[in-house]
């Protein structure tokens, strides 16, 4: 039954008790309509492109789906624990990992890469690309068959191999357990890359995927010319070229505290948590080229710069 007054909602679902169709986007992960009409077109493009058979259609509205899977990856909840205002957790669940194996956000996330690098003056295809790892804890659901100690670290858990544009926009990703090096995820990682970009020349990345044998399989297997940046000074700041790329695109991940620790069983599953959450940055940030917003402010109102001192 729903749990909210009958005189505030017409019930417009096809699902006894749902109320989807007649939600108010109320949290912060929602989508606000001006994203909503930048996503929804793309969305429903792609999803006809990956339909295997016609069959009986989606009764739940397709936005209160999207808000459901934004609402478990940015507040970092069990699928169990979604609010009543959205469909049943069974459903969205479902939606979820039905469309994961079909591709969709991958699919998604490429067609909103082509366009904010259109907007930010640049190819639709990119060129070159940064590679790097991140390694993040497991909690108790993950088994222990798919994490690893990783001793450089000192953490029991995943590590996540990603490759990106010079925008920071993600092109691959490889979810392995902490113990994989990083030059054994390379390997998978170059492969993913292959099958779906075929326009890249080059690929930065730091001292360790240093090594002829690694530049050769790189070149080998991609035709991508593998070039390590290294720093001259270990122990003092400096400025690398095109390598720091990649961290600012780990640092908008960690913001969803769904990846900021891993809970997922298998690695497929966290993959598709990363793909869906890239989904999400890169529909705002395109919302805001569309809509010619200003970049969002990280604080309220103007800042009150502290008065010069004398010296």
């Amino acid at each position: 039954m729903p749990v909210y007054p009958a005189v505030a909602f017409v019930v417009t679902c096809a699902s006894p008790g749902c109320l989807c169709r007649d939600r108010v986007p109320r949290y912060p992960s929602d989508l606000t309509d001006e994203q909503w009409a930048v996503l929804e077109p793309r969305a429903r493009e792609v999803m006809r492109e990956l339909v295997i058979a016609e069959g009986r259609p989606m009764v739940h509205d397709l936005r209160a789906m999207c808000d459901a899977i934004a609402y478990v990856a940015r507040n970092g909840i069990e699928w169990r624990a979604l609010p009543v205002d959205f469909p049943p957790w069974e459903a969205v669940y479902a939606f979820y990992q039905r469309w994961n194996a079909r591709g969709l956000p991958q699919a998604l996330a490429a067609r909103l890469r082509e366009n904010l690098r259109e907007h930010q003056g640049r190819a639709a295809q990119p060129t070159a690309c940064i590679v790097d790892s991140q390694i993040v804890k497991c909690a108790d659901t993950v088994p222990a068959a798919s994490r690893w100690y990783h001793g450089g670290k000192k953490i029991t858990g995943r590590g996540r191999h990603a490759a990106v544009d010079v925008e920071g926009w993600l092109l691959a990703l490889v979810v392995t357990a902490a113990s994989v090096s990083d030059k054994a995820g390379l390997k998978l990682l170059v492969i993913r890359l292959f099958n779906a970009i075929g326009t890249l020349q080059i690929m930065w990345a730091d001292s360790g995927y240093d090594g002829n044998p690694v530049a050769a399989f790189v070149k080998t297997a991609a035709a991508i010319t593998l070039e390590v940046v290294k720093r001259t000074s270990p122990h003092s700041f400096q400025v690398v070229r095109r390598r720091w790329v990649v961290e600012p695109t780990f640092g908008w991940l960690m913001r969803w505290r769904r990846l900021a620790r891993d809970y997922e069983r298998r690695t497929e599953h966290h993959e598709a948590m990363v793909w869906w959450a890239t989904v999400f940055i890169m529909t705002r940030r395109l919302a805001r080229y569309e809509n010619g917003q200003p970049p969002m402010q990280r604080w309220v109102g103007d800042r009150e710069w502290p008065a010069p001192q004398a010296a």
